[in-house]
C-alpha cells in the first residue's frame, strides 16, 4: 500500500454519477471535477519551525471534501488516487 510522507493524505476519489441535462448525457470533460473522497492512507504530520511534529487532524477511513483543483493524480495497481496536502482538505463528512 502507499504511505504518504509528511502532511499528505491519499484519497480514493468518489466518482460522480453520469450527469444528464434535458435527457442529454454530458461528455466526461463537461462534468465538474470530483471534490469528495475517502482517505485510504495518512502521513505522520508536518514539522513546525522548531522541528516539533504536528500530528494530522484527519484519519484513515474518513470521507472528506477537498479543494477543486488540489492534489496530484496517481494510479497504483490499477486504482486511481489523489495525493493531497492536509491543508487542501476543506471538511470531514460525519
Amino acid at each position: 500500500m502507499l504511505q504518504p510522507i509528511g502532511d499528505r493524505v491519499i484519497v480514493k476519489v468518489e466518482e460522480e454519477e453520469e450527469q444528464k441535462v434535458g435527457g442529454i448525457v454530458l461528455a466526461s470533460n463537461a462534468k465538474e471535477k470530483p471534490q469528495e473522497g475517502q482517505i485510504v492512507s495518512v502521513g505522520e504530520g508536518r514539522r513546525s519551525a522548531n522541528g516539533e511534529l504536528i500530528p494530522m487532524s484527519v484519519q484513515k477511513g474518513e470521507t472528506v471534501f477537498f479543494d477543486k483543483y488540489a492534489g496530484t493524480k496517481l494510479n497504483y495497481e490499477g486504482e486511481d488516487y489523489l495525493v493531497l496536502h492536509e491543508g487542501d482538505i476543506i471538511a470531514v463528512i460525519k
